[in-house]
């Protein structure tokens, strides 16, 4: 089987930091090689991969900003789809616009929706419906006007996480700097809780940076940059608790799914796709509000941290993604 899988180009494929798109496109294309697959994946120059691996720029346009995004992304897709011809099936992760050119070609797309920017995108997934094989990452994160193929979640290479069995006091939270994802949030937990505070993860609303958590910042709430994989074991598996008190309907949560990995729980606000990633009172805890996460820190001793590494190996590794979507391509050739 030839399988292309389409990355986006805002990061390298996989990310250094940041890029949790990029991070499960480069997991699907590894985990379906160890399969036997023959992938390229299309992707920038720049990215890491044990298949064949097509280009149309060096870098990404996040990473290199004399690029214009949009020209960039319509040399990428095209790119792939004018070689269309040469694949049994593509594996579209780059959002709505290669559905565009599914209607002139002749291999199937299975598409996964990795969350919707903005109900205005809908349309486009609505036209190609009955040609579209759309995969969910959560069974949260589905428009009840489109027909999907099933939900896999995403999965992470589980080697790449370092358990930790006995843990530090403070809390950590990780993730982009903006107001949907909580950090203003997890700062007035952890001062209520009177625990210290960990915060890594790239300053995507600037604003709300310098008026919600900059001031805040100070001996007891830390802000230490974005963490690559060797901090990211560090300082997920060190703390007591990842925070995670997100304002919007979150369709999967990486870092929830990292964090596990190393063991440490989460508490969480209880929306979107974390009641399918967190078993409350066992991996972690589902709360709605500042008060009941404050109330959950005095429980952490109650979860058991191989429970939270057993759970996350089992539902969110490299593995069992590239199986199941290796069921489904399987599926739409037959």
């Amino acid at each position: 089987m030839k399988a292309a899988i389409l990355a986006p180009v805002a990061w390298r494929t996989p990310p250094r930091h940041y890029g949790p798109w990029e991070q499960v496109a480069s997991n699907i294309a590894e985990g379906l090689i160890k399969l036997g697959v023959d992938v390229t994946l299309f992707a920038t120059g720049d990215s890491i991969t044990a298949g064949t691996l097509q280009s149309v720029c060096a870098t990404g346009y996040e990473e290199d900003r004399t690029q214009d995004a949009k020209v960039l992304e319509c040399l990428h897709i095209s790119n792939l789809m004018e070689q269309a011809h040469d694949f049994d099936i593509i594996h579209n992760n780059f959002d709505f616009l290669p559905l565009t050119y599914t209607g002139l070609i002749k291999t199937p797309v299975i598409t996964t929706i990795h969350g919707f920017s903005s109900p205005r995108i809908i349309p486009v997934y609505k036209k190609y419906n009955s040609r579209g094989h759309y995969v969910s990452i959560s069974n949260a994160d589905r428009s009840p006007e489109l027909d999907y193929l099933a939900t896999v979640y995403n999965g992470l290479d589980t080697k790449d996480f370092k358990f930790t069995e006995k843990p530090n006091d403070y809390l950590v939270y990780f993730g982009r700097i903006h107001p949907h994802k909580g950090a203003s949030e997890a700062i007035e937990i952890a001062k209520k809780s009177n625990r210290r505070l960990m915060i890594a993860g790239i300053i995507q609303d600037e604003n709300y940076w310098k008026e919600k958590v900059e001031p805040q910042l100070n001996d007891q709430i830390q802000y230490v940059g974005q963490a690559g994989p060797d901090k990211r074991n560090d300082l997920l598996g060190h703390a007591a608790a990842l925070l995670h008190p997100i304002s919007f309907d979150e369709p999967f949560g990486m870092s929830v799914a990292e964090s596990m990995l190393c063991g440490t729980p989460v508490i969480a606000f209880n929306r979107g796709s974390m009641p399918e990633l967190i078993k409350h009172e066992e991996t972690g805890f589902l709360v709605k509000t500042v008060d009941e996460a404050v109330a959950a820190i005095d429980q952490l001793g109650s979860i058991n941290r191989n429970d939270c590494f057993d759970w996350a190996s089992s539902q969110f590794s490299r593995e069992k993604m590239a199986n199941d979507y290796f069921e489904l391509y399987k599926k739409i050739l037959a």
